[in-house]
């Protein structure tokens, strides 16, 4: 018996009612946060500002020096701290002695907090929070100035943090209501909204369009055969998986859909359908070079035309599967790299000659030489198939080019073959896998690839180990299938080409992932030519 589902109105209200809560919970932690900052910052502002001017101001400056004007002292501090709303603003001498208090019993004793050493002894503004006589408070301290510029004393204004935590916890009940207020609006918001949603669906659940979709989507994207349907109004409503893939060869990399049919396919003809209403079978169509065979037809629905389908597949495939089988292309790149590789060394060859650096470049001669001669004697000596000898010779090209070290270790000669086909697909086993193995630690510090070739009673051995990451369970499953690949788009051939060359050639194919990357083993069968030894 299959799960029960929920129904759309109870999946809308409580998403809603989610959502308010967490947002009730965010906006109160944020406001409060930000409103305390920002309270914080003009409180302390505020209380720079006075601490500043009151330091300048006559009354006090006269009442420091003064022993008769001292009593004008708390007389004007009052009645700015009055207006300001301020806790205190207490003036101190040289002494820390205070001369205007709130509490008018203070005057003439020491200022407490411990705070106000740095404006006494450095003569420097600063704020501070403590305690004192009248609670934990915010202070700004300022120093107070003759005229001569000597500091005779300094002024403290002070701001009590209950004001503060007062007004913070009134702007939270504040939000909290406005919240539950919110809350209710979306959940009736929400009741409505489902109600009408499920009419306009014709009382459908969304678990049930759910299915259809599914059903719909799935059977579009398991077939190979691309599809692309249109409505009456020449925009393109579907585009499957197959068709996306062809259209990515073809340089169409966004997605059609919604777009007119004429505007990304120009010659899909898929207009016309509509307008005859008349199928056309097995045409043959070119989209931007890529050639395809399609079949269109119209979508009938009630006796009447409400769109048009086309589905074809892709003839390009197998004129670049049959390249890539015949080993031209890893050949060809090959020999780019030896050329590539060539180019450069001359191009330094050259600049050392005009810089007249001759002692350097009878050292990088020498270099090239050497290495050149290793490999040629190496592998030249070894494989007596010029095509094979060549094409490693380039693959040595491109791993250095590429800064990995290829290592080929080559245990017996290799003789040559009377079947240039077998060395083609030996071509395209070896290229692939190296190939695969650069990808594999080209992010990796240790950029090396040991391979080894092996001739035994006419059978040619062949093992290549990279000291990447490894192959995961999931990639294994499916790596020698057509199309599959980790690496993006329009790949996914190498591995099976492999496969398909190894088995064309009778041989077989085995792999291991080991702790620190993959090794390939492939065995197949290796008829020499008996009269070259």
């Amino acid at each position: 018996m299959g799960k029960k589902k929920t129904r759309l109105s109870v999946l809308i209200t409580t998403l809603v009612c989610l959502v308010v809560i967490i947002v009730l919970i965010t906006n109160d932690l944020l406001i409060n946060y930000a409103t305390g900052e920002r309270l914080k910052e003009n409180i302390e502002e505020k209380a720079v500002i006075i601490s500043r001017t009151m330091a300048k101001s006559e009354w006090v400056i006269n009442g420091l020096q003064n022993k008769d004007e001292e009593k004008h002292i708390q007389e004007y501090t009052n009645e700015i701290s009055r207006s300001t709303d301020l806790t205190f603003i207490v003036v101190m001498d040289m002494n820390g002695i205070r001369k205007s208090h709130p509490n008018s019993e203070l005057i003439g004793k020491p200022f407490v907090g411990g705070d106000e050493d740095t404006v006494l002894e450095q003569g420097i503004e600063h704020i501070s929070i403590s305690e004192g006589t009248l609670g934990d408070s915010l202070r700004a301290f300022s120093p107070i100035f003759n005229g001569d510029g000597e500091q005779i004393g300094a002024v403290s204004v002070g701001i009590s943090l209950q004001e503060i935590n007062d007004v913070i916890y009134n702007n939270h009940i504040s939000n909290l209501i406005s919240s539950i207020v919110g809350l209710i609006i979306g959940i009736l918001g929400a009741w409505f909204i489902a109600r009408y949603i499920k009419r306009i669906l014709f009382g459908l659940e969304p678990f049930q369009i759910a299915k259809m979709l599914k059903e719909r989507s799935a059977t579009l994207e398991s077939a190979r055969e691309g599809i692309i349907t249109i409505d009456t109004d020449h925009k393109i409503t579907i585009v499957n998986k197959a068709a996306m893939k062809v259209f990515e060869k073809a340089g169409i990399t966004e997605s059609p859909v919604g777009k007119s049919v004429e505007q990304v396919l120009p010659h899909s003809h898929l207009e016309e359908i509509l307008e005859s209403k008349q199928p056309a079978m097995d045409v043959e169509q070119k989209i931007n070079g890529v050639t395809i065979l399609a079949n269109r037809m119209p979508i009938v629905v009630n006796d009447e035309v409400v769109g048009a389908i086309s589905t074809f597949r892709d003839l390009t495939e197998l004129k670049q599967l049959a390249k890539q089988l015949s080993g031209v292309k890893l050949y060809a790149e090959a020999l780019r790299a030896q050329s590539h590789e060539f180019m450069n060394k001359l191009h330094v060859i050259n600049g050392m000659v005009t810089t007249k650096s001759y002692d350097e470049l009878d050292d990088y001669i020498k270099q090239i030489v050497n290495q050149r001669n290793e490999e040629l004697n190496h592998v030249v000596k070894n494989v007596k198939d010029s095509i094979l000898a060549g094409f490693l010779l380039g693959k040595l090209s491109d791993a250095r080019e590429r800064d990995v070290n290829l290592q080929i270790d080559i245990a017996e000669e290799i003789p040559a073959v009377p079947d240039n086909q077998v060395v083609h697909k030996l071509i395209t086993v070896i290229g692939n896998l190296i190939d695969n193995a650069i990808d594999a630690i080209i992010s990796k510090e240790n950029r090396t690839i040991d391979m080894y070739v092996s001739y035994k009673n006419d059978w040619l051995y062949i093992g290549i180990q990279d000291y990447g990451v490894g192959i995961d369970e999931n990639t294994q499953q499916q790596m020698f299938q057509k199309g599959y690949s980790t690496k993006g788009n329009n790949r996914g051939y190498g591995l099976y080409l492999v496969k398909q060359s190894v088995e064309a050639l009778g041989g077989s194919l085995r792999f291991e992932t080991l702790e620190a990357g993959t090794i390939f083993e492939v065995e197949v069968p290796y008829k020499i030519r008996r009269d070259i030894r």
